[in-house]
């Protein structure tokens, strides 16, 4: 018995070492910074308080246990390797597909995600020629809501169940609201097949991608989020001219079901390749959950922050092209403003990323945050002639894209990883009543001036410069004042 009693006191005091211990230091490139590992602290097998009442052997097999390295520890995760390039590169692939639902959107002056418009004028000139522009546009708004709002729910079935239904499903029904779409001839059937059921299916990939591709990677987090984000952009530039083309030789119909099969090939390879490094760990559904990271206060700032910025970040996208020809630009050369917003959005997605990794994510957000609003305030308003606008949506795109990948960065660098699908869901599902209620509230302003968009450009800029001061916020809640803190 006093072997027995001694062995289980020195198990208790080794777990309690271990415990004590969970700071580390790691070599980010040439820094060494502490990382605090709250978020991998339960996983850690449990010693009782009182040793005399636990068995042997489940005290060596909790040694075993506790010298093994966490599946959540820093140095667990393996930032590249064949598996994680693997998944980062399928979603960078299917990166295009969230993107091309809003492309095949109506919307030109009320574009809601890059690439949005195509079909604008081919709406209102044929399917739905006698509607407003403004009664079409809440297909493109309601498109942005579902993207968004579907956050919860996949990121709890995340959680719970991995990426693979999740992407079967989201395949399944993404495609399926394209086919409708090419066949579909009235308001309601665009509203159910575009409005509703793609972007449904869209919302699944886009979340059971990210969410997996976060469990591959944490010192390169960032940039491995960037590039995948970066794929919208490059969709944006590339769908676009390839589906006008398309509805000029074939139609809207076969131009749509074309779009569609190619879209169909791509999830086909995600589906058999992209898979999550962490597993899954089924728990009953607690509605709290949503709830619960809204009473941090970081988490709760980084939330305010994105919904207002999402709230002014779209009314460029939405009014740039009719801003710019109402100061005389020509229509051929307006068109390719969302061209080139999105291309430079690509850069915006990829190199903060790259900076943010080695000087800090909240650092390189809330930069890039007062950098859109400047841009706003300082050129799009004043501007009245073709180069200020020009260079305005090659900034804009820039400043903006970055936004874009990191709000999901900030949310996993202060997440428990094995709940990151939860939580980034919930950030998203409230940024998607800032993307349903911005450009009416745009409308609305653009309305009341006849025609002036002094106050909507106003309304925008302020909006960006609040969320700007409100991630500033929520970096101080975790550092502090400090300037030169990587955070």
């Amino acid at each position: 018995m006093s072997t027995s009693s001694s062995t289980l006191r020195m198990s208790g005091e080794y777990h309690k070492q271990k415990t004590a211990n969970r700071e580390e230091p790691y070599d980010d490139g040439d820094k060494v910074q502490k990382v605090s590992a709250q978020a991998d602290a339960n996983i850690l097998p449990e010693t009782a308080e009182d040793p005399d009442q636990l068995d042997i052997e489940a005290v060596d097999l909790a040694r075993e246990k506790s010298a093994m390295p966490s599946l959540m520890a820093p140095g667990a995760f393996p930032d590249g390797g064949t598996s994680a390039w693997l998944v980062f590169w399928m979603d960078q692939l299917y990166g295009f597909l969230p993107v091309f639902d809003s492309v095949s959107m109506a919307g030109l002056s009320k574009a809601v995600l890059p690439g949005i418009g195509v079909f604008q004028d081919y709406y209102q000139t044929h399917q739905l020629r006698h509607l407003s522009p403004s009664t079409v546009a809440w297909i493109p708004s309601l498109e942005t809501f579902f993207m968004f709002v579907g956050g919860p729910i996949f990121g709890k079935l995340y959680d719970n169940y991995g990426p693979r239904y999740i992407l079967l499903f989201g395949s399944f029904i993404h495609v399926f609201g394209l086919m409708m779409t090419s066949i579909s001839t009235e308001y309601y059937q665009f509203i159910l097949a575009q409005g509703i059921c793609s972007p449904i299916g869209a919302s699944a990939i886009f979340y059971a991608g990210m969410s997996s591709t976060a469990t591959w990677f944490f010192r390169k987090r960032a940039l491995a989020l960037g590039i995948i984000a970066s794929g919208s952009g490059l969709g944006g530039v590339i769908f676009p001219i390839m589906v006008e083309r398309l509805v000029r030789e074939v139609g809207f119909g076969w131009a749509m079901r074309t779009s569609a099969f190619l879209i169909l090939f791509m999830l086909i390879i995600a589906n058999l390749t992209v898979k999550s490094r962490i597993p899954p760990s089924p728990k009953p559904l607690v509605m709290m959950e949503f709830v619960h990271p809204l009473m941090e206060v970081p988490f709760l700032l980084i939330c305010i922050a994105s919904f207002l910025f999402f709230l002014g970040m779209f009314l460029p996208l939405n009014f740039i092209i009719v801003h710019a020809r109402v100061n005389g630009m020509s229509p051929h050369l307006a068109g390719y403003l969302l061209a080139i917003l999105n291309a430079t959005s690509i850069f915006g997605r990829i190199l903060p990323g790259y900076v943010a990794d080695r000087i800090g994510r909240f650092n390189v957000m809330i930069f890039m945050a007062y950098f859109s609003a400047i841009l706003v305030l300082a050129l799009w308003l004043p501007a009245k002639s073709n180069a200020p606008i020009i260079v305005f949506a090659a900034l804009y795109g820039f400043g903006t894209g970055a936004i874009v990948s990191l709000a999901p960065a900030l949310v996993a660098q202060i997440s428990d990883i094995r709940k990151i699908g939860v939580r980034t869901g919930t950030l998203f599902a409230i940024v998607s009543f800032a993307a349903l209620t911005g450009n009416p509230i745009g409308g609305a302003l653009l309305t009341e001036e006849d025609g002036s968009f002094l106050h909507l450009q106003i309304f925008c800029g302020l909006m960006l410069m609040i969320a700007s001061t409100v991630y500033v916020l929520s970096r101080y809640t975790l550092a502090g004042g400090g300037l030169m803190t990587k955070v």
